[in-house]
């Protein structure tokens, strides 16, 4: 197989860089012409591509103009199923880029552009093990389903978690997006709250005639920080992972400099460790904020719940599947490649969601500071792709072969 797929890099680097130069951003998220071109490019390397197109309802209750998922289902015989997940939205480009976001330029063996590294570049190493698998002519039995989808920044619920819910895929295991020199078994959960705090609208040379939102917010504001020292100092025992955090991401509200405001809206992320109980730490914050707003007498808070996604915790069923990665990973890319946590969230709860042990494995170099993700000059090292590319066809080969 490694002879096929050094044969195969000008090809690989040239259809993710096709990848890369159509824009996918999400927001606005209109996905689906994205997926359509990635279907065709699928199609041309031989596959047979599934396209599953959301129902219009589901991507405007996610926030989303258009997406589509594919499904490319490749069969050995009989047994398991392996699924592998990236996704083809991007957050958009932002300011500070010194290469084109758009233009997947190659500079001393970096190809740069937004989504090259998360996680376009893993739509081209699963596809291209699957290739390697496929010319190999080993004895083997199950299937290999790449899942393609296109809503990893707006939550992954009509994406992974649509073609679970549906059925469309029932996999026994799952490997999805990651990056080349750790194996990630587990993952943080996230909370996103919205906050809305009224009040009553007054002149600004008669203060006391109105109830000053913003006011309001800024004793809620007080509290929610008052917890970051208290999160500090609760450590997860899992390594990479480390503590909770809690950030105000978003704030916006009042009328004029004059006016007394009578709304204010704020969004907040609170990142939960595997260890944390998501729904108690929701409880919590939402008594928290119902408490904070009595400091103004008439104002008012209403919480609303954005996302809740739920932490990715070691799976013992996973094993076999992590210390293939690790073992493979750890000849090719020519160092110790471990198991580990990272305090991000990713899709692969979605599949755990459904009992699915899963596990992150893919292109990219040591950390996500390293890859430029999600700011400017994201860029991925060639070299990583090609060797991500074979760790991934060695562990599908040993997982699916016939003994």
């Amino acid at each position: 197989m490694a002879a096929f797929l050094q044969g195969e890099q000008a090809r690989e680097a040239a259809f993710l860089a096709a990848l890369v130069r159509a824009p996918s951003d999400n927001p606005p998220g209109d996905c689906a012409a994205h997926a359509e071109m990635t279907a065709r490019l699928l199609e041309g390397l031989g596959f047979s591509v599934e396209r599953h197109p959301v129902p219009q309802d589901l991507v405007t209750a996610n926030g989303m103009v258009s997406a589509t998922n594919l499904v490319v289902r490749q069969r050995f015989g009989q047994g398991k199923v392996i699924a592998l997940n990236a996704h083809g939205d991007v957050v958009p480009p932002g300011a500070g880029w010194q290469h084109d976001p758009y233009g997947a330029a190659v500079i001393d063996g970096w190809m740069y552009g937004r989504g090259v590294a998360v996680s376009k570049s893993d739509v081209a190493t699963y596809s291209w093990a699957l290739l390697a698998l496929m010319a190999s002519g080993k004895n083997l039995a199950g299937t290999v389903e790449l899942h393609f989808t296109y809503d990893e920044e707006a939550g992954g619920a009509i994406g992974p978690g649509w073609l679970l819910r549906e059925g469309i895929s029932k996999p026994d295991l799952a490997i999805g997006a990651g990056f080349s020199y750790a194996v990630v078994n587990a993952h943080n959960g996230c909370l996103h709250l919205e906050v809305e705090v009224t009040g009553r609208s007054a002149h600004a040379a008669m203060p006391f005639t109105g109830i000053d939102a913003l006011q309001a917010s800024t004793a809620i504001l007080t509290a929610l920080y008052a917890q970051r020292p208290v999160l500090a100092k609760k450590v997860s025992a899992i390594a990479g992972i480390g503590s909770p955090q809690l950030t105000i991401g978003l704030i916006h509200g009042g009328i004029n400099t004059n006016v007394v405001p009578d709304r204010v809206l704020f969004r907040l992320d609170r990142r939960m460790i595997p260890e944390e109980d998501p729904s108690l730490v929701e409880a919590e914050l939402r008594a928290l904020i119902e408490q904070a707003v009595l400091a103004v007498p008439g104002a008012q808070a209403q919480v609303r719940r954005i996302l809740r996604a739920e932490p990715l915790v070691p799976d013992a069923r996973s094993q076999l599947l992590t210390d293939l990665l690790c073992q493979h990973a750890s000849v090719v890319m020519g160092e110790t490649v471990r198991a580990t946590g990272v305090p991000l969230y990713t899709d692969a709860r979605h599949y755990a969601a459904f009992g699915v042990p899963i596990v992150l494995y893919g292109a990219g170099p040591h950390t996500i500071e390293q890859a430029n993700a999600h700011r400017a000059d994201e860029r991925l090292a060639l070299s990583d792709l090609y060797r991500a590319t074979e760790v991934l066809a060695y562990t599908l080969a040993d997982l699916l072969a016939v003994d």
